[in-house]
């Protein structure tokens, strides 16, 4: 019988607690879009953060399912954690949010960005819906750059890191910082910068003040998708991994030659097969339009835009 591919399992990995003010972290790999979804939780409180949770979203039939949501919420119950924090980084282009289920199911506050508002902006005017999106009602925090608050006994900061989005954010607890798409693993890089609003030049900068953090913290990437030689994904790193051994930012590169690299590369790459129906779904925190007079949702795909 032939194996299948670890880049087709749903699989999970606990990084353990460090000591004092270190996390316990759980990633959850998403296969159907390479994504990695996180619980970040206090050791002393049990109190949790769902970091990046999908909504699983067939893009061929357009049906959803909960799979996801439901095993990130089991591993919550048999680890003894109390959800706290409902958290995205972006509006993700390549898997659909889990966030107003989630913040429906445990009670806990959904949280994004504050540059969502700016997003939700450039969005409306592709999807010709100038009505459509309301971050601050669908949000109940939008996060803006130096922002904390509280997981348990930890503090959570939040770094801006636009580049792939004009408003993705970092969220740093201790020595764990969830990166989401900004680096990839170090043999694979760092993410894509070309979706409106992106910019190579910005995603540099980004990189960098990750990588100004202390060398032993662990980098949590957005996703993976194997690599030469690497079939099974992976997701964890330090910044002192990336500095050694990161293709695209490893130590002496310029940002020239960088930000070339990195807009030749997008040159080359396709629309993410869910981008445009994911996109209008999490502008509403991960919600359907309003269902019309057949009880049914619709989405709306531009044509010839991209």
């Amino acid at each position: 019988m032939t194996e299948v591919s670890k880049l087709k399992q749903p699989i999970v990995r606990h990084s353990a607690s460090t000591g004092a003010g270190s996390p316990d972290v759980w990633g959850i790999y998403e296969p159907g879009t390479g994504s990695i979804q996180y619980i970040c939780a206090d050791p002393a409180t049990k109190k949790a953060a769902l970091i990046d949770v999908v909504w699983n979203f067939d893009p061929s039939s357009f049906a959803t399912s909960t799979e996801s949501i439901d095993q990130v919420l089991d591993l919550v119950r048999d680890n003894g954690l109390v959800v706290d924090r409902v958290l995205d980084t972006h509006p993700h282009a390549d898997h659909v949010m889990a966030s107003t289920l989630l913040k429906a199911r445990t009670g806990a506050p959904n949280a994004i960005g504050e540059k969502v508002r700016d997003i939700a902006k450039l969005w409306r005017d592709i999807y010709n819906t100038p009505d459509a999106f309301d971050p601050d009602a669908d949000f109940d925090d939008l996060f803006a750059d130096g922002d904390s608050f509280a997981l348990g006994d930890l503090t959570v900061r939040v770094m801006l890191s636009p580049g792939h989005t004009l408003g993705s954010i970092t969220y740093v607890c201790g020595n764990a910082a969830f990166v989401h798409d900004t680096f990839m693993q170090p043999d694979s890089g760092t993410a894509r910068a070309d979706f409106p609003g992106g910019s190579a030049t910005d995603l540099w900068e980004s990189l960098q003040a990750i990588l100004a953090l202390p060398d032993d913290t662990r980098l949590f990437v957005g996703h993976d998708y194997g690599a030469t030689g690497r079939d099974a994904p992976e997701w964890e790193a330090t910044v002192a991994d990336h500095k050694a051994h990161n293709i695209h930012v490893s130590d002496g590169t310029e940002k020239a030659a960088y930000i070339k690299t990195r807009m030749d590369r997008d040159a080359t790459l396709s629309l993410p097969q869910r981008m445009l129906a994911a996109l209008q779904i999490n502008l509403r925190a991960g919600q359907l339009p309003v269902a019309e007079g057949d009880g049914a949702a619709y989405l709306k795909i531009p044509v010839d835009k991209f």
